[in-house]
């Protein structure tokens, strides 16, 4: 029995010194959050570099016309700052992953899993998508042939993922301006140099000209769009590292919350107008272009043979393509290993590493792409969108209903294991609802006329159900007890997080107040993490197992 006691405490030790480098799976403690609000901020909106948003407004204008993208864009962007702002302060003002946000509002330690694979899922696809247009800039500038070009895209990014946020900070600080000058440069020029090129644009019916204006066209556009709506958790992997709010930074604070959390939309819709607006001028000027409308590394491509020699115009082409890539899938890479390590880690009580699910991550992209996901992107997003909508609404929800206004759920997240039960059936209940209802409406199972309004069926019902269950269950799954056992405030007199360390006494770290919890078979504290990889339960407070 002492060997068995000895091996399960190696393990948790093992695993917590191993994450203490990004924490990975917990609370980021004051100590290591040391960049000033600007440098976080800065370092979140570089993971929107992204070029998937030219693809998505090419296709979505070319498939529903002009009008109806633009209303369609017009909508996602709104639900998105809408569900964005809640999940965003709570990340920057307790320092949390939208995981670890989950856990405690309205799904329960155990719970949360099904949202991990959830965002897992986003970040593959996402994945796959940017290396699929790297791959086709590839094939374009060097003549790499696409199933190679997807290997490089993929195999590149790992040694960038693996020091976390202390390398991906530096990364994205120091390509964003090349970056935005290569991606603002097109547009500008065709403005400037072609003006008529607006009114072509805004009278673009789509490629069978039936693009007239129509609510079941604006929803269906929508709907792929809100494919993005869980970006909202990539951007929050970042905004955990703000520092503490004070009286002396609270405006930067602030504007580096809004602007980072919800408002990198804005820089996404703005993305998938010009996308669809270089769509529409390459079908309108170049003979095929109807083609090769809808890849980014054509669209930038042909506007820079307009202005600079060809040999040029292509250097840059495939250099904008490389680094919008790269900043993105860094993103990609570094949050699915997050989200599918904390799944595994709970399931098995187990801690392999992140770099192992870096590498699956990696992989299932891989296939994705070989499998020519390009062709499919309306079907393949719109489908997705259904259950990412339903999670980040429900658990926006719950933040805003349940915790502000109805004051059933906590206020102050919880995350640790042995205070939280399994399951809490407010959240995980309302997303298996919202979610396996928007995709039975998706694909035409609630009948045809419903078809379009699957985002609609998410919201609405993601935003309905999380109230009503948690009146209905008078808010009891949402903690096993309110007293860790710790004698000490969780909040400074600010109300940042604790800064106040502990020991833990199965790892042997000191690790801040919101990190512990009390051991009462060892009067001592013990670490989340070290709770999370206890299979014996030894650690746990009393009659929490």
């Amino acid at each position: 029995m002492t060997q068995e006691m000895d091996r399960t405490a190696a393990a948790p030790a093992g695993a917590a010194r191993e994450t203490l480098e990004d924490y990975t799976l917990r609370f980021a403690p004051r100590s290591y959050r040391r960049w000033s609000p600007g440098v976080v901020g800065v370092t979140a909106l570089g993971g929107i570099a992204y070029l998937a948003d030219f693809a998505i407004g090419a296709n979505i204008g070319i498939a529903y016309g002009t009008v109806n993208a633009l209303w369609g864009i017009a909508v996602f962007a709104s639900v998105i700052i809408a569900t964005g702002l809640p999940l965003a302060y709570y990340a920057a003002r307790y320092n949390l992953d939208l995981d670890l946000i989950t856990r405690g509002s309205g799904f329960g330690y155990y719970g949360s899993i099904l949202t991990n694979v959830i965002f897992a899922t986003f970040t593959f696809i996402f994945f796959a998508l940017e290396g699929s247009i790297m791959a086709q800039g590839l094939e374009l500038g060097l003549g790499l042939p696409l199933w190679a070009g997807y290997a490089v895209s993929t195999v590149i990014i790992f040694p960038l993922v693996v020091y976390g946020m202390s390398l991906l900070s530096t990364l994205q600080v120091w390509t964003t301006p090349l970056w935005l000058v290569l991606m603002v440069l097109p547009f500008g020029y065709l403005l400037l140099a072609h003006p008529d090129s607006v009114s072509t644009f805004l009278a673009y019916q789509g490629e069978d000209g039936a693009g007239a204006p129509s609510l079941g066209s604006v929803m269906l556009a929508a709907g792929v769009c809100l494919s993005l709506i869980a970006q909202i958790a990539e951007q929050i992997d970042y905004l955990r590292f703000m520092p503490p709010r004070t009286p002396e930074n609270a405006r930067r604070w602030w504007a580096a919350t809004l602007l980072a959390g919800p408002g990198w939309v804005l820089f996404g819709a703005a993305k998938q107008v010009v996308g669809l607006f270089l769509a529409v001028y390459l079908i309108a000027n170049l003979a095929d272009g109807a083609t090769v409308a809808n890849e980014p590394v054509h669209q930038f491509l042909a506007i820079y043979q307009e202005l600079m020699p060809a040999w040029l115009a292509i250097t840059l082409a495939v250099v904008l393509v490389v680094i919008s890539q790269i900043k993105i899938n860094v993103t990609n890479a570094y949050s699915g290993s997050l989200a599918w390590t904390n799944s595994f880690t709970r399931v098995t009580g187990t801690y392999p590493g992140r770099l192992v699910f870096l590498g699956v991550n990696l992989v299932i992209a891989l296939v994705l792409m070989e499998a020519n996901m390009f062709d499919f992107l309306n079907a393949i997003l719109g489908f997705y969108a259904n259950m990412g909508i339903a999670w980040i609404v429900v658990v926006a929800t719950d933040i805003v209903v349940n915790k502000y206004l109805l004051g059933i759920s906590p206020k102050v997240p919880e995350f640790r294991r042995g205070m939280l039960y399994a399951v809490n059936p407010v959240g995980f209940g309302s997303v298996v609802v919202a979610g396996g209802l928007s995709i039975a409406a998706f694909f035409g199972l609630l009948g045809e006329a419903i078809a379009p309004f699957s985002p609609l069926v998410a919201i609405v019902l993601g935003v309905v159900l999380p109230p009503v269950i948690a009146l209905a269950t008078r808010g009891r799954w949402y903690l096993r007890r309110t007293d860790d056992g710790i004698d000490l405030p969780m909040l400074d007199e600010h109300g940042n997080p604790s800064a106040v360390t502990l020991p833990c006494h199965v790892c042997g770290q000191d690790l801040e107040r919101p990190d512990m919890a009390a051991c009462p078979a060892h009067d001592a504290y013990v670490c989340s993490l070290c709770l999370s990889t206890d299979r014996t339960g030894e650690h746990l407070l009393p009659a929490q197992v």
